[in-house]
């Protein structure tokens, strides 16, 4: 039924990209589909985006492991949505237009600017496009219970093909359309077999916790803050840094941000981060239901012994909800489950494909070139979605045998560090020059990609990347507590290098569209 499943999704959702997709020679339907979804569409849409497979696997993962740790690491995703949604979702909605480089250029006009935005963004995903490539080989090996090798590859080759054609096809409001399928099956299941797990438990969240507790093996340090970084030297420091990663990173990652230029004003972007909110906070209370009763039900070391990771938590759990004697309706609903975290995959990996093939047509291709026809730039965008996928598909079969979640953290650490200093002062410093601009972007981005082989999750554990290794220098988790305010430091050090003379140029022309930014009367293109 898994398989069947998810042959009728993928022919489904190709089917409702080709019908959806952009007929005509406009920029603006493939790049923000017209700002023609409603509210609560593309709130969902936002959600969609935003939780992405590693959010389902790895979170509902490290609540099973860990407990109160995951509970706090499923918050900040919440947090980190709120965050966008007060602070940078109407600037962004008024500043950008297609891309991520289209909002930081509004202030700093130059091909150096874009194309260090869209290497920032390529950077930024295509270490999570890996991820979510290699998980769908893992998911059908686990769903269907084949384990050759072959088989996997064969997956991850086939469905990030489809990847590409969502992307390519579909543009934006068909991406659009197939992330909102996609969280309306995961939360509906969702809240399916968290009833399930609750009813199993006589309804008393207090009596799951518990059993989740006596099945961990940790006691009550598993409802107890630090367990998941016990293990290094400095335990608190390193969930300090993880959580502040999260929190910065998570909704600053270019695929997000893209969603906020399909508004059509202030106030549409505003009802829609509502309603993206919202969703993720309703996944939040569905993942932590379902990792705490997969420990309950399943047993912790039964769970790290299938994967040390737990990314299978999420569906053992829902299998273990039904109990032993499954009907045909659990069957049914187990399915659907199985579906909505493959239909997870394919949307994440799309949405990406989707931000990254725009950034390199819109920043560094039509940017070169000064009047490029729309038809050109449409075609251009599609074979860049070309460019993008075949490589991440190519890369994605070498590392799935290895620990992906050094590749998950490497990406919301670049959008914690680069992208988070960048829009925060572009969007709000009026001093910001150019040179502290590229000096955030690259600055926090090497910053990253110095620290994070160091870490104890490439080497130096058993569940590390390369467990046969030992080069763990930097004894924490994740780089944030030392990148992010790297990357906030050369923003300001670049700006204030620049010189007084500069500083005052840029004061002057942020005034001169300060109230544009902020207020959004008028939009570009309009």
């Amino acid at each position: 039924m898994s398989l069947v499943g998810f042959t009728a999704v993928a022919t489904v959702t190709l089917l409702l990209c080709v019908m959806t997709g952009p007929d005509r020679d406009d920029l603006d339907e493939f790049y923000t589909g017209y700002g023609s979804l409603s509210p609560m569409r593309n709130g969902l849409a936002i959600a969609g985006d935003y939780i992405s497979a590693a959010s389902v696997l790895g979170t509902g993962g490290v609540i099973a492991l860990f407990g109160h740790d995951g509970v706090v690491l499923a918050l900040s995703t919440a947090l980190s949505l709120m965050l966008l949604m007060f602070l940078l979702a109407e600037p962004l909605r008024n500043a950008g237009r297609f891309t991520m480089g289209d909002a930081l250029a509004r202030r700093m006009p130059g091909r150096g600017v874009r194309i260090t935005a869209c290497a920032v963004t390529l950077a930024a995903l295509l270490p999570l496009m890996l991820v979510q490539l290699a998980g769908t080989g893992q998911l059908l090996a686990f769903v269907l219970g084949f384990s050759g090798e072959t088989l996997q590859t064969g997956c991850i080759i086939g469905l990030g093909v489809l990847m590409i054609g969502y992307a390519a096809i579909g543009g934006m409001k068909g991406t659009a359309l197939i992330q909102i399928l996609k969280i309306v099956m995961l939360l509906g299941s969702g809240l399916v077999v968290a009833a399930l797990i609750l009813h199993r438990f006589g309804w008393d969240p207090g009596a799951l916790f518990d059993a989740a507790a006596d099945k961990s093996g940790a006691g009550p340090a598993f409802l107890n803050s630090g367990l998941q970084f016990a293990g290094g030297p400095h335990p608190d420091a390193d969930m300090i840094s993880s959580q502040l990663t999260v929190v910065l990173g998570g909704a600053c990652l270019p695929h997000v941000t893209m969603r906020m230029y399909t508004a059509s004003s202030a106030r549409q972007v505003r009802r829609s981060m509502s309603w993206a909110v919202s969703g993720v906070a309703l996944f939040v209370l569905v993942v932590a239901v379902v990792g705490f009763g997969a420990t309950a039900l399943v047993g912790r070391s039964v769970i790290a012994g299938i994967d040390p990771q737990g990314n299978t938590a999420y569906l053992l759990g829902s299998q273990a909800a039904f109990g032993a004697r499954v009907s045909t309706a659990e069957t049914f609903l187990f399915t659907t489950v199985t579906t909505a975290v493959f239909l997870t995959l394919l949307a994440s990996v799309g949405g990406m494909i989707l931000a990254c093939a725009n950034s390199l047509a819109h920043d560094v291709f039509a940017a070169r070139v000064r009047e490029m026809s729309p038809r050109r730039e449409m075609t251009l965008a599609r074979v860049c979605a070309l460019a993008v996928g075949v490589p991440a598909i190519a890369l994605a079969t070498l590392v799935q045998h290895r620990s992906l979640q050094p590749l998950v953290t490497l990406s919301f650490c670049l959008g914690a560090s680069a992208i988070a200093p960048a829009l925060v002062y572009g969007l709000f410093w009026r001093r910001y020059t150019r040179a502290g601009l590229l000096s955030t972007l690259i600055g926090g981005s090497l910053a990253v990609l110095l620290l994070m082989p160091g870490t104890n999750l490439v080497s130096g554990s058993p569940v590390s990347a390369f467990p046969e290794a030992d080069f763990n220098w930097f004894p924490f988790t994740t780089t944030g507590l030392v990148s992010i305010p790297l990357g906030f430091a050369c923003g300001w050090l670049g700006t204030m290098l620049s010189g007084r003379r500069k500083a005052q140029e840029q004061r002057r022309h942020y005034e001169a569209v300060e109230g544009w930014i902020l207020a959004g009367a008028v939009r570009r293109g309009d």
